[in-house]
Protein backbone atom coordinates (compact mmCIF):
# COMPACT_ATOMS: atom_id res chain seq x y z
CA UNK A 1 0.00 0.00 0.00
CA UNK A 2 1.02 3.45 -0.99
CA UNK A 3 -0.51 6.04 1.26
CA UNK A 4 -0.97 9.72 0.36
CA UNK A 5 -3.26 10.78 2.68
CA UNK A 6 -1.64 11.92 5.74
CA UNK A 7 -4.15 15.42 5.62
CA UNK A 8 -6.61 13.03 7.03
CA UNK A 9 -4.70 11.42 9.57
CA UNK A 10 -0.47 10.07 9.78
CA UNK A 11 0.93 6.80 11.23
CA UNK A 12 2.07 7.08 14.66
CA UNK A 13 5.59 6.78 14.87
CA UNK A 14 7.61 4.18 16.54
CA UNK A 15 8.46 6.42 18.83
CA UNK A 16 5.37 7.57 19.96
CA UNK A 17 4.00 4.25 20.28
CA UNK A 18 6.64 2.80 22.35
CA UNK A 19 6.80 5.93 24.29
CA UNK A 20 2.75 5.14 24.27
CA UNK A 21 2.59 1.76 25.29
CA UNK A 22 3.85 1.43 28.81
CA UNK A 23 1.04 3.65 30.18
CA UNK A 24 -2.05 1.55 28.68
CA UNK A 25 -0.29 -1.93 30.47
CA UNK A 26 2.13 -1.45 33.36
CA UNK A 27 1.74 2.27 34.57
CA UNK A 28 -1.98 2.19 33.96
CA UNK A 29 -2.37 4.52 37.42
CA UNK A 30 -5.36 7.08 37.29
CA UNK A 31 -3.44 10.45 37.25
CA UNK A 32 -6.05 11.70 39.87
CA UNK A 33 -5.23 9.31 42.71
CA UNK A 34 -2.98 10.60 45.20
CA UNK A 35 -1.06 7.27 45.94
CA UNK A 36 2.38 6.95 44.08
CA UNK A 37 0.96 5.03 41.33
CA UNK A 38 -1.25 7.92 40.24
CA UNK A 39 1.95 10.54 40.54
CA UNK A 40 3.39 8.80 38.46
CA UNK A 41 1.03 9.03 35.74
CA UNK A 42 0.31 12.77 36.29
CA UNK A 43 3.74 13.36 36.29
CA UNK A 44 4.05 11.88 32.78
CA UNK A 45 0.95 14.29 31.90
CA UNK A 46 2.83 17.43 32.80
CA UNK A 47 6.10 15.98 31.12
CA UNK A 48 3.96 15.76 27.92
CA UNK A 49 2.42 19.64 29.01
CA UNK A 50 5.64 20.62 29.01
CA UNK A 51 6.82 19.18 25.46
CA UNK A 52 3.83 20.51 23.76
CA UNK A 53 4.49 24.11 25.46
CA UNK A 54 7.83 24.26 23.94
CA UNK A 55 7.05 23.00 20.06
CA UNK A 56 4.62 26.09 19.64
CA UNK A 57 6.69 28.66 22.80
CA UNK A 58 4.00 28.76 25.16
CA UNK A 59 4.09 28.38 29.09
CA UNK A 60 2.81 24.48 30.32
CA UNK A 61 -0.21 25.30 32.20
CA UNK A 62 -1.42 27.16 28.52
CA UNK A 63 -1.85 23.71 27.91
CA UNK A 64 -5.45 21.34 27.72
CA UNK A 65 -5.53 18.17 26.81
CA UNK A 66 -8.70 17.33 24.72
CA UNK A 67 -9.71 14.62 22.86
CA UNK A 68 -9.55 16.02 19.39
CA UNK A 69 -9.34 18.90 17.47
CA UNK A 70 -12.70 19.34 16.39
CA UNK A 71 -13.90 19.39 20.14
CA UNK A 72 -11.18 21.71 20.80
CA UNK A 73 -12.50 24.44 18.17
CA UNK A 74 -16.24 23.46 18.94
CA UNK A 75 -15.43 24.05 22.41
CA UNK A 76 -13.94 27.56 22.16
CA UNK A 77 -16.86 28.61 19.48
CA UNK A 78 -19.50 27.77 22.49
CA UNK A 79 -17.21 29.12 25.04
CA UNK A 80 -17.39 32.44 24.24
CA UNK A 81 -21.03 32.38 22.78
CA UNK A 82 -21.29 31.32 26.58
CA UNK A 83 -19.50 33.99 28.43
CA UNK A 84 -21.45 37.07 26.08
CA UNK A 85 -24.37 35.27 26.27
CA UNK A 86 -26.45 38.68 27.53
CA UNK A 87 -24.88 40.65 24.53
CA UNK A 88 -25.78 40.20 21.11
CA UNK A 89 -22.37 40.03 19.68
CA UNK A 90 -20.31 39.55 16.43
CA UNK A 91 -17.55 37.24 15.16
CA UNK A 92 -15.05 36.48 12.13
CA UNK A 93 -13.92 33.47 10.03
CA UNK A 94 -13.24 32.84 6.99
CA UNK A 95 -15.05 30.43 4.39
CA UNK A 96 -12.93 27.49 4.14
CA UNK A 97 -12.74 26.66 7.88
CA UNK A 98 -13.01 22.58 8.43
CA UNK A 99 -16.47 22.36 9.27
CA UNK A 100 -15.44 21.89 13.14
CA UNK A 101 -15.46 25.76 13.04
CA UNK A 102 -18.18 26.26 9.83
CA UNK A 103 -20.65 24.04 11.58
CA UNK A 104 -20.46 25.52 14.59
CA UNK A 105 -20.79 28.69 13.74
CA UNK A 106 -24.04 27.69 12.17
CA UNK A 107 -25.24 26.27 14.95
CA UNK A 108 -24.28 29.72 16.71
CA UNK A 109 -26.14 31.96 14.07
CA UNK A 110 -29.51 30.45 15.63
CA UNK A 111 -28.50 32.59 18.76
CA UNK A 112 -28.34 36.03 19.06
CA UNK A 113 -24.35 36.02 17.39
CA UNK A 114 -23.66 37.21 13.94
CA UNK A 115 -20.74 35.90 11.91
CA UNK A 116 -18.80 36.74 9.06
CA UNK A 117 -17.07 34.47 6.89
CA UNK A 118 -14.50 36.20 4.90
CA UNK A 119 -13.20 35.51 1.38
CA UNK A 120 -10.11 34.02 0.04
CA UNK A 121 -8.18 35.06 -3.37
CA UNK A 122 -7.66 32.18 -5.96
CA UNK A 123 -4.75 30.75 -3.61
CA UNK A 124 -7.54 29.98 -0.64
CA UNK A 125 -5.89 33.44 1.13
CA UNK A 126 -7.47 35.63 3.89
CA UNK A 127 -6.76 39.61 3.34
CA UNK A 128 -6.12 41.15 6.37
CA UNK A 129 -7.54 44.09 5.06
CA UNK A 130 -10.92 42.27 5.06
CA UNK A 131 -10.15 41.16 8.40
CA UNK A 132 -9.62 44.90 9.12
CA UNK A 133 -13.35 45.71 7.08
CA UNK A 134 -15.43 43.20 9.00
CA UNK A 135 -14.58 44.50 13.12
CA UNK A 136 -17.51 46.02 14.70
CA UNK A 137 -18.02 47.48 17.88
CA UNK A 138 -19.71 44.39 18.85
CA UNK A 139 -16.68 41.66 17.68
CA UNK A 140 -15.67 39.45 20.21
CA UNK A 141 -13.68 36.57 18.29
CA UNK A 142 -11.84 35.89 15.10
CA UNK A 143 -10.75 32.42 14.09
CA UNK A 144 -8.97 32.17 11.23
CA UNK A 145 -7.10 28.69 10.92
CA UNK A 146 -3.24 28.60 10.06
CA UNK A 147 -3.05 26.35 7.02
CA UNK A 148 -5.83 25.08 4.79
CA UNK A 149 -6.63 21.23 5.20
CA UNK A 150 -7.39 20.90 1.69
CA UNK A 151 -4.95 23.03 -0.32
CA UNK A 152 -2.18 23.85 2.42
CA UNK A 153 -2.49 27.58 2.28
CA UNK A 154 -0.79 28.97 4.92
CA UNK A 155 -3.03 32.31 6.47
CA UNK A 156 -0.92 35.65 7.58
CA UNK A 157 -2.00 34.64 11.21
CA UNK A 158 0.86 37.21 12.68
CA UNK A 159 -0.11 39.88 10.50
CA UNK A 160 -3.96 39.51 11.71
CA UNK A 161 -2.27 39.02 15.18
CA UNK A 162 -1.16 42.24 14.80
CA UNK A 163 -4.45 44.03 14.04
CA UNK A 164 -5.84 42.92 16.68
CA UNK A 165 -3.73 43.30 19.18
CA UNK A 166 -4.84 45.95 21.71
CA UNK A 167 -8.77 45.94 20.07
CA UNK A 168 -10.34 43.77 22.84
CA UNK A 169 -10.79 40.95 20.23
CA UNK A 170 -9.98 37.22 21.01
CA UNK A 171 -8.06 35.41 18.38
CA UNK A 172 -7.61 31.81 17.54
CA UNK A 173 -6.14 30.22 15.29
CA UNK A 174 -6.91 26.39 13.86
CA UNK A 175 -3.48 24.81 13.51
CA UNK A 176 -4.29 21.15 13.12
CA UNK A 177 -3.19 21.18 9.48
CA UNK A 178 0.25 22.81 10.53
CA UNK A 179 1.57 21.98 14.04
CA UNK A 180 4.40 19.54 14.08
CA UNK A 181 5.16 20.69 9.87
CA UNK A 182 6.18 24.39 10.13
CA UNK A 183 7.22 26.74 13.06
CA UNK A 184 4.54 27.64 15.35
CA UNK A 185 5.90 30.32 18.05
CA UNK A 186 2.11 31.41 19.51
CA UNK A 187 3.86 34.92 20.53
CA UNK A 188 4.93 35.71 16.90
CA UNK A 189 1.28 34.58 15.40
CA UNK A 190 0.02 37.04 18.59
CA UNK A 191 -3.02 34.49 18.90
CA UNK A 192 -4.85 33.75 22.00
CA UNK A 193 -6.17 30.55 21.82
CA UNK A 194 -4.85 27.77 19.31
CA UNK A 195 -5.79 24.30 18.56
CA UNK A 196 -3.59 20.89 17.55
CA UNK A 197 -4.48 17.34 17.01
CA UNK A 198 -1.71 14.49 17.44
CA UNK A 199 -2.75 12.28 14.58
CA UNK A 200 -2.07 14.90 12.54
CA UNK A 201 1.63 14.75 13.55
CA UNK A 202 2.77 11.01 13.75
CA UNK A 203 1.03 10.83 17.13
CA UNK A 204 -2.34 8.68 18.13
CA UNK A 205 -5.57 9.68 17.48
CA UNK A 206 -7.77 10.98 20.39
CA UNK A 207 -5.76 13.55 21.85
CA UNK A 208 -6.50 16.82 21.22
CA UNK A 209 -4.62 19.98 22.48
CA UNK A 210 -6.05 24.22 23.39
CA UNK A 211 -3.49 26.24 23.87
CA UNK A 212 -5.53 28.94 25.74
CA UNK A 213 -3.11 32.24 26.78
CA UNK A 214 -3.40 32.67 30.45
CA UNK A 215 -5.03 35.88 30.69
CA UNK A 216 -8.24 34.37 28.40
CA UNK A 217 -11.08 33.25 30.20
CA UNK A 218 -13.21 30.19 28.71
CA UNK A 219 -15.99 27.96 30.54
CA UNK A 220 -15.53 24.59 31.35
CA UNK A 221 -15.67 22.37 28.43
CA UNK A 222 -16.78 19.27 31.00
CA UNK A 223 -18.14 19.74 34.16
CA UNK A 224 -17.24 17.73 37.06
CA UNK A 225 -13.49 16.82 38.42
CA UNK A 226 -10.45 19.13 38.68
CA UNK A 227 -8.87 17.79 35.79
CA UNK A 228 -6.95 19.42 32.75
CA UNK A 229 -7.23 23.01 35.38
CA UNK A 230 -10.56 22.85 35.80
CA UNK A 231 -11.68 22.92 32.59
CA UNK A 232 -12.20 19.35 31.25
CA UNK A 233 -13.24 16.78 33.70
CA UNK A 234 -12.58 13.18 33.02
CA UNK A 235 -10.09 10.36 33.69
CA UNK A 236 -6.88 12.06 31.13
CA UNK A 237 -6.01 9.47 28.43
CA UNK A 238 -2.25 8.98 30.08
CA UNK A 239 -1.23 7.04 27.19
CA UNK A 240 -2.62 9.56 24.43
CA UNK A 241 -0.83 12.60 26.21
CA UNK A 242 2.29 11.20 26.74
CA UNK A 243 2.30 9.71 23.16
CA UNK A 244 1.34 13.68 21.76
CA UNK A 245 4.47 14.78 23.87
CA UNK A 246 6.92 12.47 22.38
CA UNK A 247 5.58 12.67 18.63
CA UNK A 248 5.47 16.74 18.69
CA UNK A 249 8.88 16.96 19.66
CA UNK A 250 10.07 14.38 17.21
CA UNK A 251 8.11 15.97 14.48
CA UNK A 252 9.72 19.47 15.46
CA UNK A 253 13.61 17.44 15.35
CA UNK A 254 12.19 16.43 11.59
CA UNK A 255 10.91 19.21 10.25
CA UNK A 256 13.18 20.81 8.15
CA UNK A 257 14.22 17.17 6.35
CA UNK A 258 10.43 15.94 6.89
CA UNK A 259 9.59 19.46 4.38
CA UNK A 260 12.82 19.27 1.88
CA UNK A 261 11.17 15.25 1.24
CA UNK A 262 7.71 16.45 1.08
CA UNK A 263 8.88 19.51 -1.88
CA UNK A 264 10.96 17.01 -3.47
CA UNK A 265 8.08 14.04 -4.10
CA UNK A 266 5.12 16.71 -4.68
CA UNK A 267 7.57 18.78 -7.53
CA UNK A 268 7.83 15.13 -8.71
CA UNK A 269 4.23 13.78 -8.74
CA UNK A 270 3.40 17.46 -10.46
CA UNK A 271 5.75 17.18 -12.95
CA UNK A 272 5.00 13.62 -13.57
CA UNK A 273 1.16 14.00 -14.04
CA UNK A 274 1.69 16.69 -15.81
CA UNK A 275 4.05 15.87 -18.17
CA UNK A 276 0.91 13.37 -19.72
CA UNK A 277 -1.65 15.46 -18.42
CA UNK A 278 -0.68 19.11 -19.14
CA UNK A 279 -4.90 20.30 -18.97
CA UNK A 280 -4.20 19.34 -15.30
CA UNK A 281 -5.23 22.16 -12.78
CA UNK A 282 -3.07 22.68 -9.65
CA UNK A 283 -4.98 24.29 -6.60
CA UNK A 284 -2.14 24.20 -3.77
CA UNK A 285 -0.21 26.81 -2.84
CA UNK A 286 3.50 25.89 -3.18
CA UNK A 287 4.99 28.99 -2.91
CA UNK A 288 3.12 30.00 0.71
CA UNK A 289 1.80 26.61 1.93
CA UNK A 290 2.66 23.34 3.62
CA UNK A 291 5.21 21.10 1.83
CA UNK A 292 3.26 18.01 1.66
CA UNK A 293 0.03 18.91 0.13
CA UNK A 294 -1.16 18.61 -3.29
CA UNK A 295 -4.82 19.68 -4.90
CA UNK A 296 -5.86 19.12 -8.48
CA UNK A 297 -8.22 19.25 -10.75
CA UNK A 298 -8.72 17.48 -14.31
CA UNK A 299 -11.49 18.38 -17.03
CA UNK A 300 -14.27 16.52 -17.02
CA UNK A 301 -13.64 13.62 -15.15
CA UNK A 302 -14.56 12.79 -11.10
CA UNK A 303 -12.32 13.17 -8.87
CA UNK A 304 -13.67 10.70 -7.03
CA UNK A 305 -13.17 7.74 -9.94
CA UNK A 306 -10.01 8.46 -10.18
CA UNK A 307 -9.50 8.16 -6.09
CA UNK A 308 -11.50 4.67 -6.57
CA UNK A 309 -9.47 3.31 -9.08
CA UNK A 310 -5.77 4.26 -7.31
CA UNK A 311 -7.45 2.73 -4.13
CA UNK A 312 -7.66 -1.07 -6.74
CA UNK A 313 -4.09 -0.42 -6.98
CA UNK A 314 -3.43 0.24 -3.08
CA UNK A 315 -2.99 3.71 -3.00
CA UNK A 316 -4.38 5.96 -0.77
CA UNK A 317 -5.20 9.81 -1.57
CA UNK A 318 -8.48 11.30 -1.09
CA UNK A 319 -10.71 14.00 -3.20
CA UNK A 320 -10.91 16.33 0.09
CA UNK A 321 -11.25 16.84 3.82
CA UNK A 322 -11.81 13.10 5.53
CA UNK A 323 -14.86 14.68 7.15
CA UNK A 324 -16.84 15.46 4.46
CA UNK A 325 -15.39 11.94 2.20
CA UNK A 326 -19.62 10.33 2.49
CA UNK A 327 -21.40 13.52 1.13
CA UNK A 328 -21.81 14.58 -2.50
CA UNK A 329 -21.07 17.67 -2.65
CA UNK A 330 -18.05 19.72 -4.25
CA UNK A 331 -15.29 21.15 -1.70
CA UNK A 332 -16.66 24.44 -0.53
CA UNK A 333 -12.86 25.46 -0.05
CA UNK A 334 -12.24 25.51 -4.20
CA UNK A 335 -15.52 26.72 -4.38
CA UNK A 336 -14.64 29.75 -1.78
CA UNK A 337 -11.39 29.82 -4.31
CA UNK A 338 -13.19 30.30 -7.65
CA UNK A 339 -14.10 26.81 -8.97
CA UNK A 340 -16.97 25.90 -10.38
CA UNK A 341 -18.88 23.10 -8.94
CA UNK A 342 -18.14 20.43 -12.01
CA UNK A 343 -14.56 21.62 -11.37
CA UNK A 344 -14.37 21.47 -8.00
CA UNK A 345 -16.25 17.77 -8.23
CA UNK A 346 -12.99 16.76 -10.54
CA UNK A 347 -10.72 17.49 -7.66
CA UNK A 348 -8.05 15.11 -5.67
CA UNK A 349 -6.24 15.44 -2.37
CA UNK A 350 -2.64 13.85 -2.89
CA UNK A 351 -1.09 14.91 1.02
CA UNK A 352 2.55 13.16 1.71
CA UNK A 353 4.00 12.91 5.51
CA UNK A 354 7.04 11.59 6.83
CA UNK A 355 7.34 8.40 5.73
CA UNK A 356 6.54 8.77 1.99
CA UNK A 357 9.10 8.49 -0.90
CA UNK A 358 10.58 9.80 -4.01
CA UNK A 359 9.22 6.09 -5.54
CA UNK A 360 5.68 6.73 -3.88
CA UNK A 361 5.59 9.79 -5.89
CA UNK A 362 6.59 8.38 -9.02
CA UNK A 363 3.63 5.66 -8.40
CA UNK A 364 1.47 7.82 -7.92
CA UNK A 365 1.91 9.77 -10.88
CA UNK A 366 2.07 7.38 -13.21
CA UNK A 367 -1.68 5.25 -11.88
CA UNK A 368 -3.14 8.70 -11.92
CA UNK A 369 -2.70 9.55 -15.56
CA UNK A 370 -3.35 5.25 -16.30
CA UNK A 371 -6.72 6.37 -13.88
CA UNK A 372 -7.49 9.46 -16.35
CA UNK A 373 -6.96 7.42 -19.43
CA UNK A 374 -9.06 4.69 -18.42
CA UNK A 375 -12.31 6.48 -17.61
CA UNK A 376 -11.72 8.92 -20.76
CA UNK A 377 -11.28 5.75 -23.13
CA UNK A 378 -14.26 4.35 -21.20
CA UNK A 379 -16.92 6.79 -22.53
Amino acid sequence: MIYADNAATTKISDLALEKMLPWLQEQYGNASSNHSFGARAKRAIEHARKQVAAAIGAKPDEITFTSSGSETNNWILRSIADIFHREVIHLITSSIEHHSILNICHELENGNIEITYLPVDNAGRVSVDDVKLAIKSNTKLVSIMLANNEVGTIQPIADIGRLLKDRGIIFHTDAVQAAGHIPINVDDLQVDLLTASAHKFNGPKGTGILYKRSDIKVCPAIFGGKQEHGLRAGTENVAGIVATGYAIEESISNMNQTANNAKTIVNETIIGIQSKIPVVKVNSNNKNGLPGIISLTFEDILGESIMHLLDLKGICISTGSACTSDKDEPSHVLLAMGLMEEQAKSSIRISYGRYNTIEDAKSIASAICDAYEKIKNSR
